[in-house]
C-alpha cells in the first residue's frame, strides 16, 4: 500500500458542487473519499453516486446504530454503491454486528468492509463517564474491538492512541481505519484525542481519514501531496 493509498479525505460538506470539486482535485492524491452523515443527509444515495463516479474507492461513514434488522436493511441499500467500507456503531451488540457483517456478506467479492467505531474521537474519559461508562477510553476501545471480530466485522475506527493495543489483541490483518488525525502544522478542531499522520502509520493505522487539513487548506491538493511526502519510507 502506498502512502497514498492510505489517506481517505473527508468530504464534510453539504455542498454536492464543492465536495465534487474536493474529489476532482483530489484524485489521485489520495487513496479514497469519506462521506458522512452531513453528505448524505444533505444529497443522499444520488449524491453518494456522484462521487463513486469518479472512480475513487468510497468510505460511507454513517455509523449506523439500530436494531439488528434496521442496520442489515442500510447496510444491504448501500450494496449498489460498492463502498469500499461502512461503519456501525460497535456499542450496538452483537446481533447488530452480526447482522451488518452477514449483509454486507451479500455483496460477495465486491462487498463492502465493515468496520465497528469505538469511541468517537471527540470523546474523553470524562464523555464517557458522562454517558455511563466507567472505563478510560482506551479499555472500552478494547472492549469494543474484541466483540467487533468475534462478531465478523473487519476492522474497526479508532483513535490513533490505541492502534498499538488494539493490533496486540486482534492480529495484523485486523482494519484499523483512524480518524483525529492532524498534521503538526495544522489546528486540532474538536478533535480530543489526535496524533500526527506519521506517527499514526508508525504505530500501524492502516488507513488515516483527514478532513479539515485537507479540504480547508488553500491548496486541499498540494496539502495531501505534503502528508503522502511525510509517510513515506514508513
Amino acid at each position: 500500500m502506498t502512502p497514498t493509498d492510505r489517506i481517505f479525505a473527508a468530504l464534510d460538506t453539504t455542498d454536492l458542487d464543492r465536495a465534487l470539486a474536493l474529489a476532482g482535485m483530489l484524485a489521485g492524491k489520495v487513496g479514497g473519499m469519506k462521506v458522512g452523515k452531513e453528505f448524505f443527509t444533505a444529497q443522499g444515495p444520488q449524491g453518494t453516486r456522484r462521487i463513486v463516479d469518479l472512480g475513487m474507492p468510497l468510505f460511507m461513514d454513517l455509523k449506523w446504530h439500530d436494531i439488528p434488522n434496521t442496520v442489515a436493511s442500510a447496510v444491504r441499500a448501500a450494496l449498489p454503491l460498492g463502498p469500499r467500507f461502512v461503519n456501525v456503531h460497535a456499542s450496538g451488540g452483537p446481533a447488530m454486528l452480526r447482522a451488518a457483517a452477514e449483509a454486507a456478506a451479500e455483496g460477495g467479492d465486491t462487498r463492502p468492509k465493515v468496520l465497528g467505531v469505538t469511541v468517537l474521537t471527540s470523546m474523553d474519559a470524562d464523555d464517557l463517564r458522562a454517558v455511563g461508562v466507567e472505563s478510560p477510553p482506551a479499555e472500552q476501545v478494547l472492549r469494543l474491538a474484541r466483540l467487533s471480530q468475534d462478531c465478523g466485522l473487519d476492522g474497526v475506527v479508532c483513535s490513533a492512541h490505541e492502534i498499538a493495543a488494539l493490533r496486540a489483541a486482534c492480529g495484523p490483518d485486523f482494519v484499523l481505519m483512524v480518524p483525529g488525525i492532524r498534521p503538526a502544522w495544522s489546528a486540532t478542531g474538536d478533535q480530543k484525542r489526535v496524533m500526527t499522520p506519521a506517527d499514526a502509520i508508525a504505530a500501524g493505522a492502516d488507513h488515516l481519514v483527514i478532513g479539515r487539513p485537507i479540504t480547508a487548506a488553500d491548496d486541499p491538493a498540494a496539502a495531501a501531496d505534503r502528508i503522502a511526502r511525510e509517510l513515506e519510507g514508513l
